[in-house]
């Protein structure tokens, strides 16, 4: 994999909210998802790439449903971007495009829950929208092990770079 410009990169980190993390996933289990985004935004933050930490909101609803808080470790830090979506992908409607172009990024490192539901539209529409997309497929998961399969191996192979966690981490210069 080639290197990763860390003032051009953003690690993109998607749902990783208690309810999501906490219910059955394959092939990966919420932990261990949340580990290796832990990894990716720890490797990120001393390259000097920016953190995205992406949270879902069901709009009009107030309280929101029990677990929608992200899981501590997830938490952004100081200098992170913190995007609230209504949909499954992180751009519709939220000021992450024109957030991430004033800050120069041009590659969208996309990790978290679930596979095949906010990773592939965020990964789909980045792509679009004319991001370089790399997929550690290791750092996600989905609600079924065939559902993360075929994203990883037909979805993501179309729109970027599928690779592990430790594959980005070396890219980004860790």
């Amino acid at each position: 994999m080639d290197a990763l410009d860390p003032a051009r990169t953003a690690v993109v980190l998607i749902d990783l909210q208690r309810r999501l993390v906490d219910q059955p996933l394959a092939p990966h289990s919420g932990a261990d998802v949340v580990a290796r985004c832990v990894t990716l935004a720890d490797a990120a933050r001393a390259a000097g790439a920016l953190v995205v930490v992406v949270r879902v909101e069901r709009p009009g609803e107030d309280p929101q449903p029990t677990g929608s808080e992200l899981v501590p470790e997830a938490a952004p830090r100081p200098g992170d971007l913190e995007i609230v979506k209504h949909t499954w992908g992180a751009f519709q409607d939220t000021g992450l495009d024109a957030a991430l172009r004033e800050r120069g990024v041009d590659t969208l490192v996309v990790a978290g829950l679930a596979t095949n539901f906010g990773v592939e539209q965020t990964a789909r529409i980045g792509d679009e929208l004319g991001y370089r997309i790399v997929l550690p497929q290791d750092a996600m998961s989905g609600i079924h092990e065939h559902a993360h399969e075929f994203a990883v191996s037909y979805i993501f192979r179309a729109v970027g770079t599928v690779c592990t966690t430790a594959e980005a981490v070396a890219a980004l210069g860790g």
